[in-house]
């Protein structure tokens, strides 16, 4: 089987990396191959999970490069070094833009933590969306997997899971019960779909 190769691109402690690793591990992510670990933001603890787990590590900092066109040319340079198929953005504080997303269509996965097309676009990451949620009232919540496209949190949605808003949540606890329960399952199972099907178009080319 021909494993398309993934690059996963973060920007902090890497917990969705973590949920790769393991399921890479455990057999439930099988069909690709986690090839390279990107940060934008040099000492990245999710750089030391990267090399850990085996894992080629990178950083492209986005604070030394004066434009985002020149900072998104030397990240497309790294994945093609690493021969990348498949781009997975995993708590990745860092909007790309249309041309770099065109180089990867259909090929970019990204984790959202609410049930798109609620309290996603722009403004709404990490803490911010929990602390949204609590403030509506709202009762539930959960996480999305889509595909990214040149509109933030717009492209074609993968999976999704609902997850309980409890009475006392603090943007903190419903924050960990979101990833516990539904991105570190979500973003995994997607991948590995996404993977599977690639992983057959490049044998039918092959041939």
């Amino acid at each position: 089987m021909l494993k398309p190769r993934v690059a996963v691109l973060v920007s902090g402690s890497g917990t969705n990396l973590q949920a790769l690793i393991d399921a890479r591990d455990s057999g439930r992510l099988n069909s690709g191959e986690l090839a390279l670990v990107v940060s934008n933001k040099s000492g990245a603890y999710a750089l030391e999970r990267a090399k850990r787990a085996g894992i080629a590590t990178a950083t492209v900092a986005r604070t030394d490069f004066s434009t985002r066109e020149a900072f998104e040319k030397k990240l497309l340079s790294v994945l093609a070094a690493h021969r990348i198929d498949v781009v997975v953005l995993a708590g990745f504080m860092q909007i790309l833009s249309a041309a770099f997303v065109g180089r990867y269509p259909d090929r970019i996965l990204n984790v959202h933590p609410s049930l798109i097309p609620a309290y996603c676009g722009k403004g709404f990451y990490g803490l911010k969306v929990h602390e949204a949620v609590l403030a509506a009232g709202e009762t539930t919540t959960g996480a999305t997997v889509h595909m990214v496209n040149e509109v933030p949190d717009g492209g074609r949605i993968l999976m999704q899971k609902s997850v309980a808003v409890l009475p006392g949540d603090t943007p903190e606890t419903l924050q960990r019960r979101v990833m516990e329960q539904a991105e570190w399952k979500l973003l995994p199972a997607a991948t590995e779909i996404v993977c599977a099907d690639l992983s057959k178009q490049l044998e039918r080319e092959a041939f």
